[in-house]
């Protein structure tokens, strides 16, 4: 049985990890970071890189990298929250045909999920080249605050990906169980988990095994991405009022400022001050004008101190939700990057009475405890529960546009919950069933999850009919609806599909189109780790060549030139798998050649000092022969 890895997949950035026996590992990026950009960038020639490479060239390609597609997950282009961070955005977004967001590359659309499949792909393949073997299974985990439609659309990304995602889990339960494994004594704790692009806030009990979510609030659209705006919104105003230039309408500029204004977050988590220089940032009539300003710590607060306020409700509510005072809270643990903000940490202190916990990883945990669930469903660890809970309430639109809720939010999943309805129309024979979810009073204001209709319903008059409508959740928060004509026995049942979600067929063509690119992907993984290979072994080679190949006869020194010129001149995208597997042989070859050749010279095994003393050629063969050994472990 395969490993099931455990995935963070993040709007800033990602994580990958693996349950190894009794520990977790966490997989390394392709430059062997621990954590993964999550950005995705399309170059010319229509290559797609990813992570780090893809972060490289952020300022050269803007127009064409794509990162925080988690904030455009299972979200309507005409939300308010997209079109808020819609002139923020270097790359184009537009709608789709049913209204939700497309991005918009050169002479393609692709959908949030198709991008996330990318980014699930990549660190799908980090971790077969790390742990050696195939990855079929994953873990996921979302925000809690995710909706029904956020969850189905990172669902249809693990699909197109080619994974099987086992279990879709909050991100603050599997910090819970990350930190809490182990752990006997009862402990209520909170998870204040405010990352890239969202927050949640999660009261638990833990017990003996038992993980248990008594509350959840949160906000999917907070978060340091939020942060990083302020910044920028700080820096473009400063240098209008400067120069009377708005860099905001220039999108090279614009990605400079974001890259730098993530850069001084960072360092101001460390140091009082942060020097912002952006040279050449823009041009005017008297010519290049350059940014150089100073972001004074205070002055960064108080543009956070909005942001990081709005997360104080939440709290509250948390708290409220569960019935709760701080007095009752253990422990506060801290999730998230942008956790790492000082003035996060006294916020924190400040609604709960007591400082923070420092004792996890903000930016590993959700992944471990990812891991720590993949686990437990292959068996590896016992004794676990998890008990996850229903962000938003889930119900159905009725007469007047009203919301009649049938499952409220904080309730224990997996679950089933039914209602009775009736008709509002004599003889009616068809009820249309509009599944919303939210906590608005009024149907239109909350979200939409889709609708269908239950035909053939016995004519009467109305209020005669019953029809029971029952909602299954199962333990990844994905909803199915049926409703039943009590009377004729009539039932329609449907998994709830998002009005603006990914049709079959769209995902279809998805997955075939994931797997041709990945092959493609991991073909050219293989080119580049063989051009790798064959100039590090010529570099060893070289230098033993240097030293010894007049000890090669002329036939082997011309061989050995041109095995060595051609590992030279090799270009990055150079060569295919036959040809690249020849040259790779010929400097083998050539590295042979020589050993044979120092071996057999005198001075080697038969030229030594009778007395016992090293000659100094001797001791140089000696070392050649080394590097030469060397190139085997290369």
């Amino acid at each position: 049985m395969s490993r099931i890895i455990g995935i963070d997949l993040g709007t800033t950035n990602s994580c990958v990890a693996v349950l190894d026996g009794s520990s977790v590992e966490i997989v390394p990026s392709d430059l062997g970071g621990r954590t993964t950009p999550s950005i995705v960038a399309f170059a010319a020639n229509g290559e797609r890189v990813l992570g780090q490479v893809a972060k490289r060239q952020e300022v050269t390609n803007a127009a064409n990298t794509i990162s925080a597609v988690k904030r455009l997950m299972g979200r309507r282009y005409d939300s308010d929250e997209i079109q808020k961070i819609a002139s923020f955005l270097t790359y184009a977004i537009v709608p789709s045909d049913n209204g939700d967001v497309r991005i918009s590359v050169r002479d393609r659309e692709y959908s949030p999920p198709e991008i996330s499949a990318m980014l699930l792909q990549h660190l799908k393949l980090l971790a077969e080249n790390h742990l050696g073997e195939p990855v079929t299974e994953a873990i996921v985990t979302v925000p809690a605050y995710f909706d029904d439609s956020q969850r189905q659309a990172t669902k249809d990304a693990g699909r197109i990906a080619g994974l099987e995602i086992r279990r879709i889990i909050n991100e603050p339960t599997a910090a819970a169980l990350a930190y809490g494994l182990g752990k006997s004594e009862r402990e209520r704790i909170a998870i204040y988990d405010l990352g890239g692009g969202t927050f949640d806030i999660s009261i638990l009990e833990l017990h003996q095994g038992v993980f248990e979510v008594v509350s959840t609030c949160g906000d999917s659209f907070l978060g340091g991405e939020d942060i990083d705006r302020a910044i920028v919104d700080w820096m473009v105003a400063g240098f209008r009022a400067e120069t009377g230039i708005d860099l905001s309408a220039d999108i090279l500029a614009r990605q400079r400022l974001k890259e730098s204004a993530e850069k001084a977050k960072c360092e101001l988590s460390f140091e009082p001050r942060a020097r912002i220089s952006l040279p050449f940032i823009a041009s005017g009539p008297a010519g290049p004008r350059h940014l150089d300003r100073t972001l004074e710590r205070e002055e960064f607060e108080r543009l956070a101190a909005p942001l990081i306020e709005r997360t104080t409700g939440f709290c509250h509510k948390a708290m409220e939700d569960a019935g709760l005072t701080p007095a009752d809270i253990g422990k506060v643990i801290l999730v998230g990057g942008q956790t790492r903000t000082p003035a996060v940490q006294r916020h924190v202190e400040a609604v709960f009475g007591q400082p923070p916990s420092l004792e996890v990883n903000p930016d590993e945990v959700v992944a471990v405890g990812a891991a720590l669930q993949g686990g437990v469903l292959r068996g590896d660890l016992r004794d676990i529960v998890l008990l996850d809970v229903v962000p938003l309430s889930l119900g159905v639109e009725t007469q007047g546009g009203l919301f009649t809720r049938v499952i409220e939010h904080n309730s224990t999943i997996p679950l089933r919950k039914k209602n009775i309805f009736t008709t509002v129309a004599d003889h009616q024979t068809v009820v249309e069933v509009h599944v919303v979810q939210g906590e608005r009073d009024l149907a239109r204001h909350n979200r939409s999850l889709g609708k269908f209709e239950l035909v053939g319903i016995q004519p009467a008059p109305r209020g005669v009919p019953q029809v029971e409508v029952a909602f299954d959740m199962d333990a990844n928060g994905i909803l199915s609806v049926s409703a039943r004509d009590l009377l004729s026995g009539r039932e329609q049942a449907v998994r709830i599909t998002p009005s603006t979600g990914l049709g079959k067929d769209e995902i279809d063509r998805m997955v075939a189109e994931a797997r041709e690119f990945g092959e493609n992907d991991r073909k050219s993984r293989e080119l580049t780790e063989l051009r790798n290979r064959i100039q590090a072994r010529a570099a060893v080679l070289v230098r033993s060549y240097l030293a010894l190949g007049s000890l090669l006869d002329a036939a082997d020194q011309k061989m050995l030139n041109e095995a060595l010129r051609r590992a030279r001149e090799l270009g990055p995208e150079d060569g295919d798998a036959e040809t690249l597997g020849e040259l790779l042989d010929l400097v083998e070859a050539g590295a042979s050649r020589l050993s044979e050749a120092v071996m057999s010279s005198p001075g080697e095994g038969q030229g030594g000092d009778p007395g016992g003393t090293e000659k100094p050629e001797t001791g140089m063969r000696n070392l050649m022969k080394a590097a030469l050994d060397d190139m085997e472990h290369t």
